[in-house]
């Protein structure tokens, strides 16, 4: 049986300069990944009005979108495990990325509403099987660096939030003021970001046979009365074909880490998405309000890099877990007694709250021990966690209808950040998923 082609990415390359050649491509690949997974977001929020305009789109479908990218992170994140399985990661990856370009070039000139929705769920496929592999991809290449690369990835996936937000609008006026040109210049980024797994694909194809013969083959002829040698190719080989799919659900830390996977997205989107509102109700300019906005998503940056560093060097991440917490308590508290006064510190203190997704994607690479145990543990709490962050924005929106103020919808972000920092030290306690899964 040929050796699976994702077994073939680091066994082949183990040694010489072909092995840092192709860590640097997987460098480079995990970089300008990363920075791809948020514009086709944000550049849109950038310009919905405009695009509401164009297409005629109504209010209700516009609110609709909202909700569309957490939906398809976990429709088609669950995908992501299975095909790495059949292709590779790094093979799914790349693909991901070219999904990623097609969408985001086709999605303004598909011709209608239902055109750009289908347009933007491909770019948001891409997308979602990408956000799922990112961790396996750090955990099987650099297994002994899951802080810092992790930390590398989230940093520059902040940065690829924030950056969009703000330049879209000024570019597209540099371009004419055309709002279609203005979301398609996007896809030039994502082109750039398949680049680099490419050779990593062909290199992997490449070996994968040569790998499976030799892993069939006895290495050398065995004595007279002797079993043949295994290969250490047949010995990977064999154990990654026939160890069995997690029953992940068994899972308590499993549960606990797509929850707080969950909640924290929900706090994150409600933030993207109602913060700029809250703050121009209390007063402030809608110059300002954008510009506290960037504040909270530029925090994640240096952040985003710091704090994975710091949770592989605990044993228990569950303390990290409470200081994002409280700040993020502190921040509600501020935006419901004084959100004009101390905006600054608010946006501040809440772009610190934010920061419980590079953790979590952090936990995600030490919870568990392989590198399909970490496929399946992503898969299962980013798709289960997105599907809980779905109604949270648009609850928001609702109770703030319905009560004429902000006090509710206030009362319920902060209420939710006490079960993220349950679940959170639940899911940092020094445990994997496979001792549970294997136990119960």
């Amino acid at each position: 049986m040929p050796a699976p082609v994702g077994a073939s990415e680091t066994t082949t390359l183990e040694k010489g300069p072909a092995r840092v050649w192709a860590t640097r491509l997987v460098v480079a690949g995990i970089v300008l990944s990363a920075v791809n997974l948020r514009p086709a977001i944000t550049s849109l929020g950038a310009l919905l009005e405009e695009v509401r305009d164009g297409l005629g789109m109504s209010g209700s479908v516009a609110g609709l979108l909202t909700s569309v990218p957490p939906l398809c992170f976990a429709v088609f994140g669950v995908m992501a495990p299975r095909l790495a399985r059949r292709f590779g990661p790094a093979a799914v990856v790349c693909a991901g990325m070219a999904a990623i370009f097609t969408g985001l070039l086709i999605r303004p000139y598909a011709g209608g509403t239902a055109g750009f929705l289908a347009a933007s769920a491909l770019a948001l496929m891409g997308i979602a099987v990408s956000n799922v592999l990112m961790p396996v991809i750090v955990k099987r290449w650099f297994p002994d660096r899951v802080g810092s690369m992790t930390g590398l990835y989230s940093m520059v996936l902040a940065l690829g939030t924030s950056l969009p937000a703000a330049v879209t609008v000024p570019l597209t006026h540099a371009l004419g003021g055309n709002w279609k040109l203005g979301l398609a210049v996007w896809a030039v980024l994502a082109a750039a970001a398949v680049v680099p797994w490419i050779p990593l694909v062909r290199e992997g194809r490449e070996r994968s046979v040569p790998a499976a013969r030799s892993a069939q083959a006895p290495a050398a002829a065995p004595a007279k009365g002797q079993a043949p040698a295994p290969t250490p190719a047949s010995v990977s080989a064999r154990a990654a074909e026939e160890q069995p799919p997690l029953r992940i659900t068994r899972s308590r830390t499993a549960w606990a880490l797509a929850v707080f996977f969950g909640l924290q997205a929900t706090a994150a989107y409600i933030t993207m998405g109602w913060m700029p509102q809250i703050f121009r109700d209390a007063g402030v300019s809608a110059g300002t309000a954008g510009l506290l906005l960037a504040v909270t998503m530029v925090m994640g940056v240096p952040l985003a890099f710091v704090i994975p560093r710091i949770a592989t060097r605990l044993p228990h991440q569950g303390p990290i877990v409470l200081v994002l917490g409280v700040c993020g308590l502190a921040g509600y508290a501020g935006l419901y007694l004084a959100p004009a006064a101390g905006a600054w510190a608010w946006a501040l203190l809440l772009g610190i709250a934010n920061c419980a997704f590079p953790l979590a994607l952090t936990m995600v690479g030490m919870r568990a021990r392989s590198g399909p145990g970490v496929a399946q543990l992503s898969a299962f709490a980013q798709s289960t966690g997105y599907l809980i962050s779905i109604p949270g924005p648009l609850l928001v929106g609702v109770l703030y209808q319905h009560s004429g103020g902000w006090g509710l919808p206030i009362a319920l972000m902060a209420a939710l950040m006490v079960p993220q920092m349950v679940v959170g030290v639940l899911a940092g306690r020094d445990r994997t998923v496979e001792e549970e899964a294997a136990a119960r």
